[in-house]
């Protein structure tokens, strides 16, 4: 294999869609398992679409999802003159011509083949141009677009890695453009000589992408420029097997982090989409990257379109959850505690030390970072309602507020509140009183936190510490008195 060079060339014009990541990912994992180069380019030649602020959110993704590129950004818009050159190259070697075709003239072509229910071909009008009438209607102010001269008859084929040989006729491949009127290249035409000039090998893009390939062989060919090697890889598609859209939930990384996911859960759940890291191995299906590295080839990039599934990928988030470094998690979950109004936008450090101290408690249930701030609230406010459900378990059994009451006495005598001690007291009472633990745990848990489940009573009640657990108790058990049975 030659040295492997590979690139993603998204178009900014909208954040970074979960497809283009995933076509991302998979280029990254292909040169880092051939010690290759990942080459950034950003493909922004739509001056009318391509906007600053969607290249600085695709490039913010990338890093936050860890997809660090070797080379670039190489944006096409400071290239023009580049692909002007192989244009004019092109036409004097009379590969490619000039066409002075009207906007209503090609409008007026395109609405008869709809009408005759044909796909509609350039007919090829400005081919036989001669020189002189090409400079006539150039002083006369007309700006030509530029068309490369293709093959009538025959087939182009494409070499694919992972589909194989795909031919394509080509009488059903017109003369198209390569050059517009207004000076802008073609993304076929810009990025075959990108390509060529970035030294890429391997061209690995996304299945919708095929229909292009002719189009960029023929212009290679044209420029004499050698093929680099072709993989398509498989659509991702909606639960209903439609394409993926808005309508189907997050669609963008910005969006999936702004929701609590972590990268590292979204690059395992997307190398997934397509990719098949071999059940022969004994592989489970959370792998790291660096893991994925060691197993990623393209031989098993499948070919049919794979479906998208956000129940899997939440389960995944939570797995990770629960082994992420807790300093790391810490970090990532702040602004969700923030916006929540647990934390301030700058806390201290006895603010973040408790915070480690919550999220080590709570993690173990929740599924994303928003669900590990909301699960949080009871270690952040007194203000709670009782749930319903858990109250009329908990708290209507005859002589709950007398154990309450009992329970509060026995740890306001206590000198140290670990959750050791505190687990001795309950296991005691229970004992001495002939009670099952469940009908003091629970009214007891009901009333510090609110809930009817979660984490260990006793973890929970050494964070709350004595003062607001001994608090909390004492107003449910006067609550409970005060109810009318």
């Amino acid at each position: 294999m030659t040295k492997v060079r590979v690139r993603f060339a998204p178009s900014p014009t909208g954040e970074l869609h979960i497809g283009g990541a995933r076509t991302a990912l998979f280029n990254y994992l292909f040169a880092r398992r051939n010690s290759g180069t990942f080459v950034l380019r950003i493909d922004d030649t739509d001056l009318e679409r391509s906007k600053e602020e969607y290249t600085e959110k695709l490039m913010e993704a990338l890093q936050w999802l860890g997809l660090e590129w070797d080379e670039g950004p190489f944006y096409q818009s400071n290239r023009l003159n580049e692909y002007i050159s192989e244009v004019n190259r092109l036409v004097a070697e009379k590969k490619a011509y000039r066409c002075y075709c009207s906007v209503d003239e090609l409008a007026a072509g395109r609405e008869l083949a709809r009408k005759e229910n044909r796909a509609y071909l350039y007919p090829g009008t400005c081919r036989q141009h001669f020189p002189e009438e090409d400079d006539h209607r150039s002083k006369a102010g007309i700006k030509p677009a530029i068309r490369l001269l293709t093959p009538e008859d025959g087939e182009t084929i494409v070499y694919d890695l992972i589909r194989g040989e795909v031919h394509f006729d080509n009488r059903g491949l017109d003369d198209f453009i390569i050059l517009k009127s207004n000076g802008q290249p073609t993304y076929n035409f810009a990025s075959v000589v990108d390509d060529l000039q970035l030294k890429i090998s391997h061209v690995i893009r996304a299945e919708e992408h095929l229909s292009n390939t002719p189009r960029q062989v023929l212009c290679a060919m044209a420029l004499g420029y050698q093929l680099p090697t072709y993989a398509h890889v498989p659509m991702i598609l909606a639960p209903d097997r439609s394409k993926l859209s808005k309508r189907h939930g997050a669609t963008s990384v910005e969006e999936f982090r702004n929701l609590g996911f972590l990268p590292e859960a979204l690059i395992n759940y997307m190398a997934l989409l397509g990719w098949s890291p071999g059940a022969e191995d004994g592989v489970s299906e959370l792998i790291g990257i660096e893991h994925m590295i060691e197993l990623f080839s393209l031989a098993r990039v499948g070919k049919t379109a794979a479906v998208y599934d956000t129940d899997k990928l939440t389960w995944m988030n939570g797995q990770y959850l629960r082994e992420y470094d807790l300093d790391r998690l810490a970090e990532a979950a702040r602004p969700f505690f923030i916006k929540h109004g647990f934390l301030r936008e700058n806390p201290g450090e006895m603010e973040l030390h408790f915070l480690k101290a919550v999220i080590a408690v709570v993690r173990e249930r929740a599924k994303t970072l928003i669900e590990l701030a909301e699960k949080s609230f009871y270690f952040y406010s007194d203000d709670f309602a009782y749930d319903q459900k858990a109250l009329d378990k908990a708290f209507k059994n005859k002589g709950v507020a007398a154990i309450l009451l009992d329970i509060a006495g026995l740890l306001k005598a206590l000198n140290t509140f670990d959750q050791n001690v505190t687990e001795t007291v309950f296991n005691e009472y229970c004992a001495k009183n002939n009670i099952s633990p469940g009908k003091v745990i629970q009214p007891v848990r009901l009333a510090i936190t609110g809930l009817g489940g979660g984490p260990g009573l006793f973890e929970i009640m050494e964070l709350l510490g004595p003062a607001r657990t001994i608090r909390r108790i004492q107003q449910a058990a006067a609550s409970i008195r005060n109810t009318p049975q």
